[in-house]
């Protein structure tokens, strides 16, 4: 339960802090200030750019004017997609996210003049829909399936839950709790059966329950949960929609990426607050397949533009990868729910890697435009927009970046745990009620060597879990404390965190040197789209070769002979330094290529390759430049 204390601070993301079945506690959103040079600009961005222009593109498109149509201020027809409210309630939640963090009268006004239409347009019952007002009202959760009425509503909640505790104003938080009332006499226990065919509100609800404690918003989410593939069913049985099977029994990414990654989501709540283990078996397993079967090398889901949707096992084409971003951003969200459950660092992993390369990708360098797809591999005809008809994905990139210092740390009653390495300062409350102040220097995610700094601590016993990366070479990893060499504390059990434990004073030094030579990385081999390919990752991030850096050869017939030698580079795209990879690689000479479409094998041998200059940069950072050939997968050039 969200506590005076924690509005002082901000709060944090996901407010688990109370949840009775967590291993860790999340930390407050304005508990850590992220100073890097690389995340830095983003945020800031992100609240000078971003989050104002989106404003403006909601009140352009009609928006911000359905709620005003809504609440009888204006005439006039719906304007644009029935689900159109969740880009509204999206965007204030990011502008609330920055506002925990950074003061900003001018943003905070513009938040309240947009939550003032939003209360203005719910009905004296707590229904609020600006598509299902007027001629449409005896439509209402009538196609529970398609028409999104209960998605719109989990935003509402969840923006609602991070106005109050940025703000601790409660006047998008009262128009929510009537909301969720509305539903709760609709769906609720003994009533209808019910849930929305895109998942999100099982989220909200249980937000909601925990700054109130009131277990009917707990109790709904959990039925909406097991809702789903009933006989008979409420949402057409289909897979697309996760209706063909009880949750307990899924065992597969299926359908909608991002509706199946907000359904995880949702159960992990559940979990947190009930311990339901038949929830989460179900959420290890579908875990399971995602990172095993269905994820792409970026962290990326959903492999199917029909339906935005996962594919089968092992589908993961390049050139017609759908990824979208909000699935990525899905990921984040449901891999630091099972870091909360569990402390085990394989979710932090899988959230980091998303985050760099599945999400970052989503947003412009400079703040302004977005890919709704994120393709791994594009001739030149993919490129970002500045808004979508469809703009689920930028408020969603927004509401991530303003809430990013929240990711940073937790707490358990042995101490604090720290999951992203930037360089960042923090005072974080252990479960004991002492705070502590650290500082991270590191050029992260450039450099592996990280130095944290207790810069106070009253002298209390407590241990430091440093998260040994996946991509990290552990017997190759050093640790020192103070200058004395500690890294035999980092040969641990395999898949934990490695613990300092000592009684931490001001001015105690850790240092970790995480070695970061570039990988080349192969697919399983089933993954029939990557067949003598190999992808290239060093640290937590993966590359791709852009034609804006290759002239003299086509990027799409560039290849790597074996063992090739990398060296790093600084380059500059759109004012922001990246870390590149070059190499002296090879071109196939598409000139000799025969013309027809099909022609007689004559060996791999007899293909022609010329001798060429190879520039690989951050995926996150592609199509910033002029438009080209970009590929991640790269085929491999035999000896011999």
């Amino acid at each position: 339960m969200t506590t005076s204390d924690d509005l002082k601070k901000g709060g944090p993301v996901v407010d688990m802090s109370g949840s009775p079945c967590c291993t860790l506690m999340p930390v407050s959103v304005n508990a850590v200030q992220i100073t890097d040079a690389f995340w830095w600009p983003r945020i800031l961005a992100n609240r000078e750019v971003t989050i104002p222009s989106q404003l403006e593109h909601c009140r352009k498109t009609g928006r911000i004017d359905n709620f005003r149509r809504a609440s009888g201020k204006i005439n006039g027809d719906f304007q644009g997609i029935y689900f159109n409210d969740s880009d509204v309630y999206k965007w204030a939640e990011a502008a609330s996210w920055s506002l925990a963090s950074f003061s900003d009268p001018h943003l905070d006004a513009e938040l309240d003049s947009v939550i003032s239409e939003v209360v203005a347009a719910q009905e004296a019952d707590g229904y609020l829909n600006t598509y299902f007002t007027f001629e449409r009202k005896p439509d209402r959760f009538k196609n529970l399936k398609d028409m999104h009425e209960i998605y719109c509503a989990g935003h509402l909640f969840q923006a609602a839950s991070a106005h109050f505790r940025a703000t601790g104003k409660r006047s998008l938080l009262d128009a929510a709790y009537r909301l969720a009332d509305h539903l709760y006499e609709i769906f609720g226990p003994g009533k209808r059966v019910g849930a929305c065919g895109h998942e999100e509100a099982e989220m909200g609800l249980v937000e909601l329950y925990r700054i109130d404690g009131d277990r009917r918003y707990l109790d709904l989410a959990r039925l909406m949960i097991e809702a789903r593939g009933r006989k008979p069913s409420i949402l057409g049985g289909s897979p697309y929609h996760q209706d063909h099977a009880p949750f307990t029994e899924q065992k597969e990414m299926i359908g909608h990426a991002v509706r199946h990654m907000y359904l995880c989501c949702g159960a992990a709540d559940v979990v947190a607050e009930t311990g339901d283990s038949g929830y989460l078996l179900a959420l290890d397993a579908l875990w399971t397949n995602f990172t095993q079967r269905k994820m792409y090398v970026t962290g990326g889901a959903g492999s199917r533009w029909e339906g935005e949707a996962f594919g089968a096992d092992y589908e993961l084409p390049n050139e017609r990868a759908y990824t979208e971003t909000c699935a990525a951003i899905g990921s984040v969200m449901w891999n630091w729910r099972m870091l909360q459950l569990t402390g085990l660092p394989q979710f932090a992993d899988v959230m980091e890697l998303a985050l760099y390369n599945a999400v970052l990708p989503g947003l412009s360098l400079d703040g302004t435009r977005y890919f709704y797809q994120n393709p791994l591999a594009d001739r030149g005809t993919h490129r970002r927009e500045e808004w979508f008809g469809c703009a689920c994905c930028p408020p969603n990139v927004a509401r991530l970046l303003a809430s990013l210092s929240g990711y940073f740390y937790s707490t358990s009653p042995d101490g604090i745990y720290v999951h992203l390495y930037a360089t960042s300062s923090a005072r974080i409350e252990l479960q004991s009620g002492v705070t502590i102040a650290l500082r991270q220097e590191t050029d992260y995610p450039w450099s592996g060597d990280v130095t944290i700094t207790v810069d106070s601590a009253p002298g209390e016993v407590f241990s430091v879990f440093l998260r040994i990366p996946f991509w990290a070479n552990e017997d190759e990893a050093m640790l020192f404390v103070n200058g004395v060499d500690a890294t035999d504390a980092l040969h641990g059990e395999p898949g934990r965190n490695r613990a300092l434990r000592r009684n931490w004073k001001a001015g105690d030094v850790i240092r970790l040197v995480l070695p970061m030579p570039v990988e080349v990385i192969e697919s399983h081999s089933r993954v029939s789209s990557n067949h003598g390919r190999v992808a290239l990752q060093r640290g937590p991030l993966v590359y791709c070769v852009e034609q804006s850096d290759h002239s003299s050869a086509d990027a799409w017939d560039l290849a790597l002979p074996e063992d090739t030698d990398f060296k790093l580079d600084r380059l500059e795209i759109d004012g922001h330094a990246v870390i590149a990879l070059k190499a002296d690689a090879v071109a196939s000479q598409t000139e000799d290529r025969q013309e027809t479409l099909y022609a007689p094998y004559h060996g791999t041998d007899e293909k022609e390759f010329i001798g060429a200059a190879i520039t690989a940069i951050p995926y996150y950072a592609w199509a910033n430049r002029e438009a080209g050939p970009m590929q991640v997968w790269l085929p491999v050039k035999r000896d011999g």
